[in-house]
Formats: structure tokens, sequence, C-alpha cells
């Protein structure tokens, strides 16, 4: 997920592709895989999800005029567009009906292309048009050549019924709080907030604030592979993305081709075991960042105690004493915000040391500005997605369990022993979903996709974000599944630089090659 909202449970999983390629970052070292490639997944390794003439049949016969649509492809700019319709609710098929907002980034080379291949890149929340439109950023050339690659916005974000919760004020004021409160004061603003996010959800979104469930938008996805004609899924997901598409397996095993689960989540853990992971997860990031740091003149101190405490410090000075930028403060949320983004990738953490340097010499421009991006605000003052809004209405829908803030205090030994710098953060967090004011989700069995066809899932031993012991479990949880390791820093392991990594997933996504075991890409 992208996002970090601090109210919520969980820190946002998203590639950090989305609103960082404007900042011209690539990332850089080789690698050679270390696994011998097995034969095809089946057959016809060339033709991916290509129709038998069996695509369009719906798995409930009143769904099939939903699964009878056919796309109509506009273009716009050097892209095309269109809008697929699907239930509001799909317990009741023949009621109300929402728009899902598609972007087709076509294939380089048409006359070899392989299908479609539909992505998705986390949040949950951020737009998978986006995603898609900004491929040449995202995915490999080989991808790029065989495949049209499809983003789509899922239900309730981007410009797929958009829930709206918060005014764009309102908003600026949400992300800048302390996300750690430490007095009766902060706590009761932290509390409020999470009430006005409810409250707002459902007078502002109506109904569709109620549908935005990850069931409910992998099911979307089966409307949308019967709409491109594919007997099965071909999927690339990113983060929040992988567990969309396990959701999917699970749900259309028969309907599952070739998917790749990248930046894993563990679905069967709780919302506490989830944020101590990523609270150990940024913590080994932010170490990290600091060992390199070191390794040269380092502006934050000498050692790495010495330069956590920096940066310690200058969180909690920010919290008590915000830093003047232009018309706005440089608040704590917003520092949290500009530190987190850059530990995505350790091709940021150069923006790290600028923004980070020169907010200690009291310039917190830089700072403020990559919060900024990770919020997705642009520089009118106004918001590009809806993001920071979509990822609480989805994760709260999913599980609505939270924590009292009177019980919370009790967790920060854990979270403490998980995160020294970060750890208050992630244990607030688990106040978030207390203004949900939605259904509840049904009881859900442990995830399995018994039937579907091989798939990878895809880990890297220090991502902040979804940590690597996630995929380990990911890939156990899935009966066909197959773990690649990417040994490295940064959020996700395709095209970050690996060579083995973006081998194995090419080769699978477009021959259909499926490894004769786990990959290590150490």
């Amino acid at each position: 997920m992208k996002k970090l909202v601090a109210l919520i449970a969980l820190v946002g999983l998203l590639v950090m592709v989305v609103g960082v390629t404007a900042w011209q970052l690539s990332s850089g070292d080789d690698d050679e895989p270390n696994a011998s490639m097995g034969k095809p997944a089946d057959s016809e390794a060339a033709d991916s999800g290509a129709s038998s003439g069996e695509a369009r049949t719906a798995p409930d016969p009143d769904l099939q005029t939903f699964y009878d649509q056919s796309i109509d492809w506009q273009p716009c700019g050097q892209r095309e567009c269109a809008k697929l319709q699907v239930p509001l609710d799909y317990d009741d098929p023949t009621g109300s009906t929402i728009e899902l907002n598609l972007l087709k980034r076509p294939a380089d080379d048409q006359s070899a292309k392989v299908g479609n291949l539909v992505v998705n890149p986390g949040g949950p929340g951020a737009p998978g048009t986006t995603y898609a439109d900004q491929a040449d950023y995202a995915f490999g050339e080989p991808l790029r050549a065989r495949f049209d690659i499809i983003g789509f916005d899922p239900r309730g974000t981007g410009a797929s019924s958009p829930v709206d919760c918060l005014s764009d004020s309102d908003l600026d004021d949400y992300l800048a709080e302390d996300p750690s409160p430490d007095t009766k004061a902060e706590v009761k603003t932290l509390r409020s907030w999470s009430l006005k996010m409810g409250k707002g959800c459902k007078r502002l979104s109506g109904d569709v604030a109620a549908h935005v469930s990850t069931v409910e938008a992998a099911r979307d996805m089966d409307v949308l592979r019967a709409a491109l004609d594919e007997d099965k899924l071909t999927y690339f997901g990113a983060s929040y993305g992988t567990k969309l598409g396990a959701t999917y397996a699970d749900l259309f095993p028969e309907r599952s081709g070739r998917l790749v689960l990248d930046g894993a989540v563990d679905v069967s853990l709780s919302s506490k075991e989830l944020s101590l992971g990523q609270a150990a997860g940024f913590q080994r990031a932010l170490t990290a960042y600091v060992d390199d740091c070191l390794a040269d003149d380092c502006y934050l101190g000498k050692t790495r105690k010495e330069a956590l405490a920096t940066i310690k410090g200058f969180l909690d000075e920010v919290d008590g004493d915000p830093i003047k930028v232009g018309d706005r403060d440089l608040k704590i949320g917003n520092a949290f915000y500009g530190i987190v983004v850059t530990l995505y990738n350790d091709e940021y953490w150069p923006m790290l040391d600028s923004a980070l340097g020169n907010a200690l010499d009291g310039d917190g421009a830089e700072l403020l500005r990559l919060a900024d991006v990770y919020a997705s605000r642009n520089a009118s003052g106004g918001y590009d997605d809806n993001s920071s809004e979509a990822i609480w209405a989805i994760n709260c829908q999913d599980d609505p369990s939270y924590t009292p803030v009177g019980k919370i205090p009790g967790t920060f030994g854990e979270f403490r022993k998980a995160s020294p710098t970060f750890g208050d953060v992630f244990a607030w967090g688990m106040e978030g979903c207390e203004g949900y004011l939605g259904p509840k989700p049904a009881k859900r069995k442990p995830i399995s996709a018994t039937g579907a066809d091989p798939l990878l899932v895809v880990g890297t031993t220090r991502d902040p974000a979804t940590p690597y012991e996630w995929a380990q479990a990911l890939a156990k949880q899935l009966d066909s599944a197959l773990l690649v390791t990417r040994d490295g820093d940064g959020h996700t392991g395709y095209n970050m630089g690996s060579d083995c990594v973006d081998d194995v997933i090419e080769g699978y996504l477009i021959d259909g090659d499926v490894p004769d075991g786990d990959v290590d890409c150490s």
C-alpha cells in the first residue's frame, strides 16, 4: 500500500512508482538467476489467457449481463480508455451499478502480443490506471513489448465511483496531525479524526462506501477478465495488489492464469500482527539507510545509535515546534510521511539526505514536498486522487476491528521493541477504524486457491512495507505458489535492479515458464 495514514491500522502498501516518477529515479544492481526454468505451465504458452469461447460464462446467471460486456476502447492521449459496468452489490446484481475506470497501454509489438496483463499497484486506494499509464517506469521492456497493460481503478478509488470522506483542507489537517499522541488532548484529536472519517465517508459517499471490499474488487476483476475475452486472468499485483490477486485466485481458481504477487501481504495476519510486522520492516529500512549514511561522512552522527537518535529527536522537536514553510507548517505527521516515503527504495535515499539535512537546519520545504508526493497532494493544494480516503474505507471494510485508545499504551513495549523510532506510530494506528460505520465482513476461510495454475509470490529481504516473512507465509498458504526471493532493500522485487528476479517473472508471464522450485536471487 502506498499510504502510511497514521490513523489506519496498516501502513499503506503500494509500489512507489505512482507520484515518484517525476523525480526521475532508477534502480541498480544486477543478479543472475540460480534456479533452472521448467516447462511452460500449459501447452499453449504463447497464448496466456486467450479465450476458448467460454471466457464470458458468468459464475451466476444473474451476472451474465455484466459478463457479456465488450470494452469500447477510445483514444486518450497515447493510451486507450474505457468504462466497465459492475454491480454495486453482488448480492443484488439487478440493483444499482457502478462504472470502473480502465486504461490500456498497448503492447509495443502488437504482432507478437501475448495478451492482456491486468495490473494493480496496491494501496489499497491507488489508481490502477495511473500505474498502467506509467508502465514505462514500472515494467521492463519485455513486458511492455508483449502485453497490452491494463490498469483499472478498483471500486471506490481513482475515477471508479471514488469514496469521499473529508474536504481537502480537512485532509491536510488529518495528514499533518501527530500520529503518536503523547497528551490527552492529542489522543482526543486522533480519535476525533477517526470518527470524522467514518461519518464523512457515509455522508459523502453513500452506498458506495459500503461496497469497496477486497472481495468485491476481486469479483470486479473477473468481470474485467471476461470483458477482455480471456479464459484466464494474467495479472501483476504489487503490495496490497498481492492481497487482491490472492483473493481472486481463491475465489476463481479455475480462472487464474499467470499471476505474479510482488511484495506479498500475509492475508492470515491480524491487524496487530500486520502493524508489528510493518513497524519492524520500516525500522529495518531506516537502519539500512543510516548504515549507508555512516559509510561516508554522515550528517546524522558518527554511530548508528547516534544517527537514529538524531532522527527521533528531530521528530520529537517538530512535534512541539512545527517548521514554517511559506503559508504552511511542516508538522509531525508531514515529517513522518516525508521520511518514510524515501524508505520504499534505496535509490530515494539521496532525497532523504537532502530533505532531512535541510530540515535539521530549519528548512522543511523538501520534506514537506516529499510528504505531499506521498499523499498525492498537488501544488495547487488539491489532491490528484482519493487514495488517502480510499485506504481507510477499504481497510476498515475488510477488517473493521480496532483497539480502543485506552488499551494502546499497553502495547507500546511490543511496538517499541519492533521499532524504537516508529513503534508508537504503528501502535496508535490500531485505533484507526473506530469510526467505521459500514457493514461487517463475512468471516473468511483461510486462503488456499486450490486448483489454480502455478503462480509466483515475490518477496524482498529488507522490504519495509511488506516484510519478507509475509511473502514466505503467503507462498505457503497458496497451494500452487512458488516463492521468488530478492535479497535487497526497498519495496517489491520486480524492476528493482535484479536481473534474476526480472528474468524469472518475465519468462513466466510471457512464455509460461514455471521455475522447478522456489528461486533465491541472492
